[in-house]
């Protein structure tokens, strides 16, 4: 049976990239070698890595812009901490756009180098919206958001205006759709949610705006020292690199981010439909900021989940279930999940409905 993967992170990928890099973990490159043991210095790597880095930036439009792109470790959570240590001054301070827990994790790390001013939050309401009408201070170092909240379903429609430097953490909704990337000076993004396999963060930096906190910052966790090593300060995740090689190529052979968000927002507009329809469903999420990567929406009688859960899964429907904070069911609908796995979930959640309601 067709399985039709709905999981939040590690996510669906595309058939072909799961293909290519089975192979290369036989044979890279007919080098005799696999992809697991090559070195990293290696000839083939490193064009391997400069690839990926430049196709980062073509994909973004950050070409020629003062933009570096960089593939580092230790997920977004490490980015919580690295942006602070980079961008907050000795004795500066920093804001934040509180959305969910991702967001709240970052605040916190931020809060151990300085002050720290959340400038509005949605934790009240369950985070169940994106906050809107709130004012950024504008002597602060840098302003910091969360593009989609994979947990809530909610996204950023609109990002606010600003001098000050944008922070952006968009590890859930990365090269799903148009936006003006020049407006953010500084990107990063776990790779597992949208991009390639866990192991890898995508990092997206002006270089302009380093280099002035005042402040020494450890190798490891200074961009700078990335940039001059070319994301190779120390060894890098290699198969995840090339993974992630592999999608954003089979991106850019869709169309590139434009193709992609027309099917992105195909699937979106086909499932919130569903829900919005049927009775025996409802959204958790504003509707007007409901994520088109991350659908959650629960049963209006939650008696009936274990009766649902049967329909999905004989369906060969995975990874579903909400997340363990909230409950609930989570439909993730990143990039490689096709339209044709959005219309069977639609089907049984119309099946459902005619013998349960």
């Amino acid at each position: 049976m067709k399985k039709h993967n709905y999981s939040a992170g590690p996510c669906i990928l595309p058939q072909e990239v799961f293909e290519k890099s089975a192979q290369a973990i036989l044979n890279f490159n007919d080098s005799g070698l696999s992809i697991l043991e090559i070195s990293h210095r290696s000839k083939d790597f490193v064009a391997v890595m400069e690839e990926a880095r430049a196709l980062v930036l073509e994909l973004l439009d950050l070409q020629g812009k003062g933009y570096q792109a960089l593939f580092l470790q230790g997920g977004a959570s490490m980015e919580f901490l690295r942006v602070p240590y980079n961008l907050l001054r000795d004795g500066g301070k920093a804001s934040y756009l509180d959305t969910g827990t991702w967001a709240a994790g970052a605040i916190k790390e931020a809060k151990a180098f300085g002050e720290t001013i959340v400038v509005a939050s949605s934790k009240e309401d369950k985070y169940n919206h994106i906050p809107k009408h709130y004012a950024i201070p504008a002597d602060a170092d840098y302003f910091h958001c969360t593009s989609n909240n994979t947990i809530y379903g909610t996204q950023m429609k609109e990002f606010p205006e600003t001098k000050i430097p944008v922070v952006c953490d968009m590890s859930s909704d990365i090269f799903s759709r148009q936006l003006d990337f020049s407006k953010f000076d500084l990107i990063y993004a776990g790779a597992q949610k949208n991009m390639g396999p866990a192991g890898v963060t995508l990092v997206v930096v002006k270089e302009a705006i380093l280099g002035k906190t005042g402040r020494n910052i450890p190798n490891i966790l200074n961009y700078q020292q990335h940039i001059e090593k070319e994301s190779m300060y120390n060894t890098p995740a290699v198969f995840a690199v090339y993974t992630s090689l592999l999608t954003l190529q089979w991106l850019k052979r869709q169309g590139g981010i434009p193709a992609i968000e027309k099917i992105n927002e195909a699937k979106a507009q086909l499932l919130y439909a569903e829900i919005d329809r049927n009775p025996l469903f409802t959204g958790t999420a504003v509707t007007e900021d409901r994520s088109n990567m991350n659908a959650t929406f629960l049963l209006k009688d939650e008696t009936q989940a274990q009766a649902f859960d049967r329909y999905w899964k004989e369906a060969g429907i995975s990874g579903l279930t909400g997340h363990r904070s909230v409950g609930g069911y989570r439909a993730s609908m990143y990039n490689a999940l096709p339209l044709e796995s959005v219309q069977v979930l639609v089907d049984v959640m119309k099946e459902f409905e005619k013998t349960n309601a």
